[in-house]
């Protein structure tokens, strides 16, 4: 790397406190003793028990100090490396205690090594005594209260218990297994000698099918076929599987977003073992496992327990440290189905109380006939980022020709009964017992092309969250797929549409950059930020005006950035610092809002490192934001 000269060294560190104040040729003399140094990304600055004789201050780029791969603290521009022996070194300890700790650069790094001689000068001057006493004083607290959390969190999880299980520490090993030949009678007898709800079906070691009671029940009993059927004619072919080494929050969610309830467990091309819903809930929480059982069979009396069952796993996964984006994908996949049952029950009442015609359509030859619907969630539960019961968000779609007065009961019986579940009215009407949030196809098309036309402040709010919507329930998904195919035409015509919503983000101001830790430290910085409307609405709608642009009507947050990668607008790269950065920012968020309903966020209750992670986070949703800005010139 090209040598720096004494001046080039001197105009990059002239502002800081160890500098400040110096005659130049002073300074030019101190820096003379000086050395910059580039460490690469990854590289190993300190080693531990490595004899220190200097400082190093940060320039450029990132430092993390760690022991054994436990970060203590992670260190920004203008901030100092080194501090562990500093005290020897200044005559200020009569022992110079070896550092155990190492430190290593998270991102390419230029620095300027200080050797203790000019620390010695420049400590004479009472600025910078009190400089680098309050930086040891500030770093000694944060690495004092990083320590304490981990301290709390391992008496709390208990020292052996890891914080989240993996799959091979519940599944069950014993197999029950059976060949591709073999009577269902034998198959059932073997499961109730083995006491297992199901067989594993191997063909020369291989896998190849799985049979549950379910499937005796009902492919065997319920069609009245003999019971020395082949278990082969029986079996689910090609079942799927999980990882031993997963977790068992990765096994809930699989179970949970496919409906199943068994899978074997593998380990290379080997099945080792068997993973059911009921293992998995009761390692944590039994209790929870039979309300979600019934969700299916849930009536309007059993609805209002679900609820408090899904609190509870909700509970146990945040305990459990839990990703955020996991966490979300578990709970979603549980509201899903007690909507769909709402939406079931509804139907059923509506029909049964005679509601107008149960909501029949004429066809081509003018026979009457079944009218096909969509119901749709908006808002936090359109975004699959509902862990907690709010207010309700959603909207009914059925196809041209069906009965009017017949939806109005339906979705107004749909909104009864997610209240009786525990979602609040919205305030604000936008819910489908309201007559602007239901109607035919072609009612929807008009609707939102008037949005679009005429974009007032007013109608950009209802486009805006409408436009979080995801299908959930109803007697037909190709009602979703006519209406995403008039929307996706409106978008194609609706260029102004588009940038007002840009000009109107834009009016909500940056998503906040924070201050330089340098500024905090002499508590300068920021202190609060409110993670809902300054973080987490300007990335959802950021990100859902990118969607629109180029295609992308529908879906959750995580599923439209993958779609605007598969199309080329993000990198691999980009794509995964956005959803990791989303994440983070989640995991901030259903923390404070599970624990007492806010959103505002204390940075000083942060760590070192979760300052850091969020700094970097914050710059990622940042960049989304400028993407959305520079593309509308607005």
């Amino acid at each position: 790397m090209k040598k720096k000269h004494n001046h080039e060294i001197w105009e990059a560190v002239q502002l800081h406190p160890l500098f400040q104040g110096v005659e130049q040729s002073t300074a030019l003399s101190l820096v003379g003793e000086c050395e910059w140094r580039h460490y690469s990304k990854h590289e190993i600055i300190l080693e531990a028990e490595e004899p220190r004789n200097g400082l190093l201050l940060i320039l450029a780029g990132m430092a993390e100090v760690f022991i054994e791969d436990e970060v203590l603290e992670v260190l920004h521009k203008n901030e100092l490396i080194g501090f562990s022996s500093l005290a020897g070194a200044l005559g200020l300890s009569a022992v110079d205690v070896p550092a155990t700790v190492q430190v290593r650069a998270v991102e390419d790094l230029e620095t300027l090594w200080i050797p203790y001689p000019v620390l010695r000068q420049r400590w004479q001057d009472p600025e910078v005594m009190t400089y680098l006493l309050t930086q040891a004083t500030v770093r000694l607290r944060d690495v004092y209260a990083s320590l304490a959390e981990q301290v709390r969190l391992a008496r709390e999880f208990g020292e052996t218990d890891a914080f989240m299980v993996r799959v091979q520490d519940v599944m069950v090993e014993n197999l029950v297994t059976v060949a591709p030949e073999v009577a269902a009678q034998e198959v059932a007898v073997k499961m109730s000698e083995g006491r297992s709800s199901s067989v594993l079906v191997m063909d020369g070691g291989k896998l190849v099918g799985i049979i549950t009671e379910r499937d005796i029940v009902q492919r065997v009993v319920a069609k009245g076929k003999s019971f020395g059927v082949a278990a082969r004619e029986v079996m689910t072919e090609r079942p799927r599987t999980i990882s031993r080494f997963a977790y068992y929050y990765e096994a809930i969610s699989e179970m949970l977003l496919t409906g199943i309830k068994h899978l074997p467990v593998v380990d290379g091309g080997k099945t080792v073992g068997i993973v059911t819903l009921s293992d998995l809930f009761r390692k944590k929480n039994a209790s929870v496992m039979k309300t979600i059982k019934s969700i299916e069979e849930a009536d309007e009396e059993s609805l209002p327990l679900i609820k408090n069952a899904i609190y509870e796993l909700t509970e146990t996964l945040i305990k459990e440290k839990v990703p955020a984006l996991s966490l979300l994908e578990v709970v979603t996949a549980l509201y899903d189905r007690v909507v769909g049952r709402v939406v079931a029950l509804a139907v059923e009442r509506v029909e049964r109380d005679g509601g107008a015609g149960s909501g029949s359509a004429v066809d081509d030859d003018g026979a009457e006939c079944q009218a096909k619907f969509a119901f749709f969630l908006m808002g936090s539960g359109g975004r699959g980022e509902q862990f907690k019961l709010t207010d309700q968000d959603h909207f009914l779609v059925y196809e041209d020709g069906g009965d009017p007065v017949y939806f109005k009961q339906l979705g107004c019986e749909i909104t009864r009964l997610l209240e009786v579940v525990g979602y609040a009215r919205c305030q604000g009407g936008m819910m489908a017992s309201e007559e602007l949030w239901r109607g035919s196809v072609s009612q929807w098309q008009e609707r939102v092309r008037q949005w679009m036309m005429r974009s007032t402040n007013e109608n950009l709010l209802l486009a805006q969250n409408f436009f979080s919507y995801r299908v959930v329930s109803g007697g037909d998904t190709g009602v979703a797929t006519q209406l995403e195919r008039v929307i996706t035409e409106l978008l194609g015509r609706s260029k102004i549409f588009l940038y007002r919503l840009a000009q109107a983000e834009r009016a909500h101001g940056h998503i906040p950059e924070l201050d330089q830790p340098i500024l905090s430290l002499f508590k300068m910085g920021r202190k609060t930020i409110e993670l809902k409307k300054e973080v987490l609405f300007p990335y959802h709608h950021s990100l859902q005006i990118l969607a629109l642009v180029h295609g992308v009507v529908s879906g959750t947050p995580v599923k439209k950035v993958d779609a605007l990668q598969v199309k080329g607008v993000f990198t691999a790269d980009f794509a995964g610092d956005l959803k990791a950065a989303a994440e983070q920012v989640l995991s901030l968020y259903i923390k404070l809002k599970w624990k007492d309903g806010g959103t505002v966020l204390n940075l000083h209750s942060l760590s070192t490192r979760e300052k850091e992670e969020l700094i970097l986070s914050l710059n990622t949703l940042r960049e989304l934001q400028g993407m959305v800005f520079a593309r509308f010139s607005v």
